[in-house]
């Protein structure tokens, strides 16, 4: 069975986007994203998708939605996420990059999670779910000062959910 990992960058708060964007630049944010994600499939939201604008390289993309009739090119289109992992086959992670519905209906059966915490205060509508009291310890961090290219200090870190094993 894939691993399930959920990928996101927040803000103080928890926020995650308003007015379906991020409400911030931050190109090592991007870099990482990338590095990350590239060559697993991506399961997405609908807005997620289209605030993006078009399929992400190097990967598989998989939209979910609830609307029968949205269609696009360069994504297979499902309309529930169970479907969304069955469709990955046998791989050994699979990424889940947002929105927040999908990320809260996901959590509970997350492995892992690579959250970019951004030293920032902005107000957002869409927020990550609260994973602290779900089982889930930092396995790494990566902390980096503001930059001229990156306004905002932030950090990488990555959190495991603990399996116990009964014998």
């Amino acid at each position: 069975m894939p691993r399930i990992n959920l990928i996101a960058a927040m803000a103080k708060g928890r926020t995650i986007g308003r007015d379906n964007k991020m409400p911030w630049h931050l190109p090592a944010d991007l870099k990482h994203f990338k590095a990350t994600t590239l060559k697993h499939p991506v399961i997405m939201g609908r807005k997620t998708y289209q605030s993006i604008g078009k399929a992400l390289p190097g990967r598989r993309n998989i939209v979910v939605t609830r609307d029968d009739n949205f269609q696009c090119e360069d994504a297979e289109v499902v309309h529930d996420l169970d479907e969304a992992v069955t469709i990955c086959g046998d791989v050994s992670d699979i990424m889940i990059i947002g929105g927040a519905n999908i990320y809260e209906q996901m959590l509970s059966k997350a492995t892992r999670l690579y959250l970019t915490f951004i030293d920032l205060a902005v107000d957002g509508d869409s927020y990550f779910p609260d994973w602290t009291d779900l089982g889930f310890e930092q396995v790494a961090l990566e902390a980096h000062l503001a930059d001229e290219k990156n306004k905002h200090d932030y950090q990488f870190v990555t959190f495991e959910r603990q399996v116990t094993k009964y014998y």
